[in-house]
């Protein structure tokens, strides 16, 4: 996560200067909040990456003597085959065209669907606790 981490605070730094150089030589506001504000949020990826680079064991993409069989193994659960991420983009979808045609009802209904497909995204493998 050190090598991420980096990785992001150096395009934040890039951007920044960026904003600086684009602010002198175009004057133009619009460029100068969009490069800043993608600085900000590289620099909150990376920040959240060096934090999480902290609670965590080295990673055998961190160690520079690794092997590639220190990386084998289990890498985590992966659903075999979930059909909630195809409700997501619907509801994506949908919430695209209700922006696209400005529809504020539509835009309700698509705030409610994605929070439905959400939840069951996150809650598919739920399990209730077993009640005595």
């Amino acid at each position: 996560m050190k090598i991420e981490s980096r990785i992001f605070e150096v395009v934040a730094g890039f951007c920044f200067i960026m904003a600086i150089v684009y602010g002198i030589w175009a004057k133009e506001p619009v460029g100068i909040v969009a490069l800043t504000l993608t600085g900000g949020l590289c620099l909150i990826t990376g920040t959240y990456f060096r934090f999480v680079a902290r609670r965590i064991p080295e990673r055998p993409e961190d160690d520079t003597e690794a092997e590639i069989s220190d990386g084998a193994g289990e890498l985590g659960f992966f659903s075999p085959g979930s059909y909630w991420p195809v409700g997501i983009a619907a509801a994506a979808a949908i919430g695209a065209l209700s922006l696209a045609f400005f529809q504020t009802w539509m835009l309700v209904i698509t705030v409610v669907l994605v929070l439905i497909t959400v939840g069951g995204l996150v809650f598919e493998y739920h399990t209730k606790p077993n009640a005595e």
